[in-house]
């Protein structure tokens, strides 16, 4: 199919839908709101290419009066003109094919983000610490609410593993090319002699599944409970409050410790497992349709190396698209976070256009 029949397609389902939604005979149904769901994602498509087709025309009629036997006044600005227009048509013509391209299903979606220490003992723990604040920072700026389903510490304040829901429109978008080993290069506070040390942490990013996208079997889990532990294996409470959750058909295993209430516990590592369990059916799916390309940017493999945070020359480079930004303190306050958000979006856009030619 090429564009100009798919712009015909979107142009002729966006009738359809507009035509449906007024002629629906129970609004507020389910069938109704999917329309009204799938008529608001083609909005933004229809304008674009109601703008390109416009000044498409416009173009056309623009030359055609540049190279008729006008005044030559008319002429010269018929030109003028035509240039300008055509130097807006290749944005317009972009514009048109990002809309068009795949959607990721889960971009819209609230995400779980999990972040685990590493390579390096306290120092990765304290790091890690560091990253999760990062990230909740980030959240803030982006007026999203964020819920810690697990979060365990160790005895100098660093963060062993976390996991936390971060509820918004889009979040999963702009988090889900975090995912990945993060390698920190600096001087510990406990280091006497002035060296620098390398450590990480490990950052996962889960798409928060609807109730309809992952079903768990209760027959498939076994459920342990424990007593909560804190930093140096102390005793949080007395009972056993905590769960570890395992489902049997894939060996995922979650566990909880954060609420004093063993049902709290539960209803918590239930929602991280059902977001592991959809998040690992959507990389099996990833990998096939990846078998066959070239490249591909935040891949969401867990163990690759993403992004060096270099504190003695205040740098964060990004090894995916080699990006370097000097200005490390302003991404580790989530500041930014988004340059570099940005450029990866950019890049599996480009990407994407690539692939799509």
């Amino acid at each position: 199919m090429n564009l100009q029949e798919k712009f015909t397609e979107v142009l002729k389902r966006h009738e359809e839908l507009t035509q449906l939604v007024a002629e629906h005979s129970q609004p507020g149904s389910e069938s109704y709101t999917a329309m009204l769901k799938e008529l608001a994602e083609l909005g933004p498509i229809v304008t674009a290419i109601q703008d390109l087709q416009g000044a498409q025309r416009e173009a056309d009629d623009l030359a055609m009066l540049a190279s008729s036997e006008s005044e030559p006044e008319m002429k010269a600005l018929a030109e003028e003109e035509h240039r300008e227009l055509s130097q807006r048509l290749p944005e317009l013509e972009k514009a048109v094919h990002l809309l068009l391209l795949p959607k990721d299903e889960a971009d819209d979606r609230s995400a779980i983000l999990e972040v685990r220490a590493g390579t390096g003992g306290d120092e990765a723990a304290l790091f890690a610490a560091e990253l999760l604040s990062m990230y909740l920072r980030y959240a803030g700026q982006h007026g999203w609410g964020c819920e810690t389903l697990n979060y365990t510490d160790t005895e100098i304040g660093g963060c062993k593993e976390a996991s936390v829901a971060v509820k918004g429109k889009g979040v999963f978008q702009r988090l889900k090319f975090e995912s990945g080993v993060h390698r920190v290069q600096r001087v510990p506070t406990t280091e006497s002699g002035g060296r620098i040390h390398t450590s990480a942490a490990t950052v996962a990013v889960l798409p928060e599944p609807e109730e309809l996208d992952v079903r768990v079997d209760e027959k498939d889990l076994r459920i342990d409970t424990y007593r909560s532990q804190g930093a140096g294996g102390q005793h949080v409470n007395t009972t056993d409050s905590a769960v570890r959750i395992t489902h049997l058909p894939t060996g995922i295993v979650v566990q909880c410790q954060d609420e004093k209430s063993q049902h709290k516990n539960r209803a918590k590592a239930m929602k991280v497992l059902r977001a592991r369990i959809y998040d690992a059916e959507r990389q099996e799916q990833a990998a096939q349709r990846a078998a066959d390309r070239k490249s591909q940017v935040g891949s969401g493999d867990r163990s690759e190396r993403i992004r060096t945070y270099n504190f003695p020359q205040g740098r964060v480079t990004d090894h995916r698209i080699n990006l370097t930004l000097y200005k490390l303190d302003k991404v580790m306050t989530g500041e930014a976070l988004d340059e570099i958000v940005e450029s990866l979006i950019a890049e599996e856009q480009a990407a994407l256009l690539t692939e799509a030619q």
